[in-house]
């Protein structure tokens, strides 16, 4: 294993993880724990952020979370899954990257804005919620990350964690953090299946890992696909079908795929057998990790126990780090 690239990613835990979630980086990390360390951060501060209200709900999905994270294939013996908030030294590294950025750039951050007015926040948004890519920026850099899977929606994170490193260094006349890199998954987005431009538990349009066969049935069949193709002879659009744009990532017959669409695309293929094509392709993905949760979660302390050797062996990589970084900013007086 290489331990000159660094990996860091997470989840909120706001809910069981969904097929974006698995498209958009899930993907990415079973194949990136075999090359790389990995830490794997379930953020449940972050999560608190538009949930602070609620924090219960946050508490009873970290097991959930966790739960996916093992049921997709993510080896606690190859990657370092541990908890945001027991690990303090995140919260200090947050306050120092603050100095660095203004309120006006965060305000900018495209993934911010869009999210601010998808949750109609406008003027009324939270500090906490407005400043959390620099929660980020010290998710990953308190391990030293230099590699980041995450969806193109992230991107601008990734961005701003690069522009406060390059500024602590520079300040500091210290290579402290090393830059980051996003890696894009080769399907970085799965719309909902409402057609909506991303999938999301708040939306109700997510298909989780967890769903049952006959849910997974239901929804597909609640799928958008060419609102104009009303009679199976008529001719029908591929072009912002979500059923196809799933068959597409999901259906690993592409010759089969392609004949479906040029089918659809002259008539005669109907909306209802082709959701059936793709219930079918989703139970068979979606099974095999149905039996690996279902098998862990008969021993949630088991699976707790995972996350607190992970998040104890975090808490010693952060605290080295934020003894490096009080030593560049003179602020180690025990040591003097």
């Amino acid at each position: 294993m290489k331990f000159d690239e660094i990996v860091l990613t997470g989840d909120r835990p706001t809910g069981p993880l969904h097929l974006g979630h698995y498209v958009g980086s899930l993907a990415n990390r079973i194949e990136l724990q075999e090359r790389y360390k990995q830490y794997i951060m379930i953020a449940d501060v972050q999560a608190l952020t538009d949930n602070y209200e609620h924090p219960e709900k946050i508490r009873q999905n970290i097991l959930q979370v966790a739960l996916d994270y093992l049921a997709i294939g993510i080896d606690p013996a190859k990657s370092t899954i541990f908890i945001q908030s027991m690990i303090p030294e995140i919260a200090e590294l947050t306050v120092f990257y603050l100095n660095f950025v203004t309120i006006a750039r965060l305000k900018r951050n495209p993934t911010v804005k869009t999210e601010i007015d998808q949750k109609g926040y406008g003027e009324q948004v939270t500090a906490g919620f407005l400043m959390y890519p620099v929660s980020q920026a010290a998710d990953i850099t308190i391990v030293k990350g230099s590699l980041v899977p995450v969806g193109e929606d992230q991107l601008p994170v990734i961005e701003q964690t690069n522009e406060l490193v390059r500024a602590f260094n520079r300040t500091y006349g210290a290579e402290v953090f090393p830059e980051a890199k996003a890696i894009i998954s080769q399907a970085p987005r799965l719309a909902g299946i409402d057609g909506k431009a991303k999938m999301s538990k708040s939306l109700n349009n997510a298909i989780f890992l967890c769903d049952s066969a006959d849910e997974v049935a239901r929804k597909v069949m609640q799928m958008y696909t060419d609102p104009d193709h009303l009679r199976v002879e008529d001719p029908g659009k591929i072009e912002g079908n979500v059923v196809f744009a799933y068959l597409d990532i999901f259906d690993a017959d592409k010759d089969a795929v392609q004949a479906l669409k040029e089918h659809y695309r002259r008539g005669g293929l109907g909306d209802v057998k082709l959701k059936r094509r793709l219930i079918d392709v989703l139970n068979t993905f979606l099974e095999p990790i149905r039996v690996r949760r279902n098998l862990f979660a008969q021993d949630p302390h088991a699976v707790m126990e995972i996350l607190m050797r992970g998040t104890a062996a975090t808490q010693e990589v952060a605290r080295a780090t934020m003894q490096q970084v009080r030593s560049v900013m003179h602020l180690d007086y025990s040591s003097r």
